[in-house]
């Protein structure tokens, strides 16, 4: 699981010997050891170690070398490619073929020699075979014996290697179905044959009942279990809400004591059943240690599990959270209710942006008017126009409260920059809440806590239509604070044990972006992923690269970077991305 693809940099030049070759070799080799620390000083894997690259051995100047280059790659586990050059090459004889990696090149804008006749001349040849290739070219003229990286260049490049590198992660990996389809929700009737021929993923799946027979017969770290009990006493259990289920309903203390043990060997297990676990293979439960492989997953819970066992909000909460018992550590992708397709959407935003992921029910508009009447009060400020209420069961990660500080302000940190502080100010700002009975009839807990205001984040959601395939949703905005009355009004009518996120997406004068209502007027299913900070332009990228259409966004034209091909599906940028990926289909198929 922890073995990342590295990012293959091709240097490609003029094969003329005689004075052309050896006059530009230095060149092309510093250019793509140039473009390899841009990327390595700059990029991070999801455990914090930099993204690493290969340059092939020496320049790429007729096919047998591209051979060689592609022989190397292979070797080094390398997932997508960067082709450099500063001159004219031979387009069809040094291009990557390989229908798997992610591509891009760069064409030196230069005039001694003419890097940007070859990037054009390559990319008609890659558009022509049906390879699509990101196409990337400086402004402004370069000397030949400048080897910086514009700023134009460079973040073009890293949005390339940033969606490529989680591209070439997904490969390989597996979704693991912990149930199976939760109370009718589409996203979780899970699709193998979409994560099979567009993330190149396979699906697993265990029965619910895996979960009960493990804590039956003790296959989990009994060690790790007092220590997760000790940690659980002292940051959770002491922040035990009230409870607000009626009297009949209400379970003794010696029952809520049993369920917080039996939810935290749930967390254990879930997590083992994701990665597998070396210390069960001493145990002798060698099958068990395996695990599944699994980069994401999701638990079905309602309706046959949580009418008579504990919720999963307390392990989806904790294992989507940068640290729990263990420490600080990398947040897991987990969808409530299975929902696969809210998973990969989370998944997406986790391997973008190496942070922890709010999975929520996009739940509610709130209007100006239909706030004032309620409350008697007006919104104001980045909530004037109308909040979208984003609340669901306790399962929401903790790094959600917004209890993570940059400059002052609130945040969602990369797991390696939250510190100890951090960690204790998100858990004293959760309250856990016995769960509300009538929804789940055999208890657990569920998370409580309201998202600090002014947190730049991204709404996504992957939706499957039926003649059409996956369409991506993107909506970028930010967390706001309410007039503490305000927000207890409004909280208080859908259920006060789960946490809350007050969302307001950025206006603009795109259709669905006109106002607040129609962005929840035309969000595709019930549930979102969010991700800190705006990263819906490396999402279109990313999309992109699987030939997944954007169906719906806000983000800036200019900011748009799809592969050049796309070009030749006309002038509208959205139209021509749905004719660009019907006509290439899924990347794996």
């Amino acid at each position: 699981m922890k073995k990342y693809p590295k990012i293959g940099i091709r240097p490609t030049i003029d094969a003329r010997q005689k004075g052309v070759r050896e006059s530009l070799e230095e060149k092309t080799m510093n250019l793509a050891k140039a473009v390899a620390q841009l990327i390595t000083s700059n990029l991070k894997n999801g455990d914090g170690s930099p993204v690493e690259c290969v340059i092939a051995d020496n320049t790429i100047g007729r096919v047998a070398e591209t051979a060689a280059c592609a022989e190397k790659f292979e070797k080094e586990g390398v997932g997508a490619t960067i082709t450099v050059t500063s001159c004219w090459c031979y387009g069809a004889e040094t291009m990557d073929m390989n229908p798997h990696y992610p591509k891009a090149v760069w064409g030196f804008n230069g005039t001694e020699r003419p890097g940007a006749v070859y990037l054009a001349a390559v990319l008609a040849a890659h558009a022509q075979k049906g390879l699509p290739a990101f196409g990337i070219y400086g402004r402004d003229v370069q000397d030949l014996d400048d080897n910086t990286i514009p700023e134009d260049v460079a973040e073009k490049l890293l949005r390339f290697a940033r969606a490529a590198q989680a591209v070439a992660t997904m490969r390989g990996k597996s979704y693991l179905s912990m149930g199976s389809v939760s109370m009718g929700i589409a996203g979780s009737i899970v699709n193998p044959d979409f994560f099979q021929e567009y993330l190149g993923m396979r699906n697993e799946s265990i029965d619910m009942s895996e979960i009960i027979r493990r804590v039956n017969e003790g296959i989990y770290d009994k060690d790790e279990f007092a220590k997760a009990m000790a940690w659980t006493e002292k940051w959770c259990k002491k922040n035990e809400g009230t409870d607000f289920n009626i009297p009949e309903k209400t379970k003794t203390r010696e029952e809520k004591d049993a369920d917080w043990e039996f939810v935290v060997k749930m967390t254990i297990i879930m997590r083992d059943l994701m990665q597998g676990n070396p210390k069960l293979r001493e145990m002798g439960f060698k099958e068990e240690a395996l695990g599944h492989n699994a980069i994401a997953a999701g638990f079905q819970g309602q309706r046959q599990w949580t009418d008579f066992m504990p919720n999963g909000d307390f392990s989806e909460a904790l294992l989507n959270t940068s640290f729990d018992w263990n420490g600080i550590r990398e947040a897991y992708v987990v969808a409530t209710e299975n929902d696969a397709c809210n998973g990969v959407a989370m998944l997406f935003g986790h391997l973008l942006s190496n942070r922890a992921q709010i999975f929520s029910d996009v739940r509610t508009f709130w209007s100006p008017e239909a706030v004032e009447r309620v409350t008697g009060k007006k919104l104001t400020g980045l909530a004037q126009h109308g909040i979208i209420h984003l609340i669901n069961s306790g399962a929401t990660t903790l790094d959600g409260t917004g209890c993570q500080t940059e400059n002052g302000q609130p945040t969602m940190k990369p797991y390696w920059d939250i510190t100890e502080e951090e960690v204790k100010n998100c858990l004293e700002a959760t309250t856990w809440y016995p769960a509300n009975r009538d929804y789940f009839r055999g208890g657990g807990y569920s998370s409580n806590f309201l998202s600090k205001g002014g947190m730049p984040v991204t709404m996504s959601r992957l939706n499957l239509v039926k003649g059409l395939g996956p369409v991506l949703q993107i909506a970028e905005g930010w967390t706001v604070e309410l007039d503490p009355e305000i927000h207890k009004a409004l909280d208080v009518r859908t259920d006060r044990t789960w946490p809350t996120t007050w969302f307001v997406p950025r206006l603009c004068n795109k259709a669905p972006f006109k106002d607040v209502y129609s962005v929840m007027n035309n969000w595709g299913a019930n549930h979102g992923a969010i991700s800190y900070g705006h990263i819906g332009q490396d999402l279109i990228t990313l999309a992109s690269i699987l030939r997944i259409p954007v169906c719906m966004h806000n983000v800036d034209e200019e900011k748009i970077f799809r592969p050049s091909a796309w070009n030749a599906f006309g002038m509208d940028k959205e139209g021509a991305d749905y004719r660009a990926c019907a006509a290439y289909g899924p990347i794996y198929k």
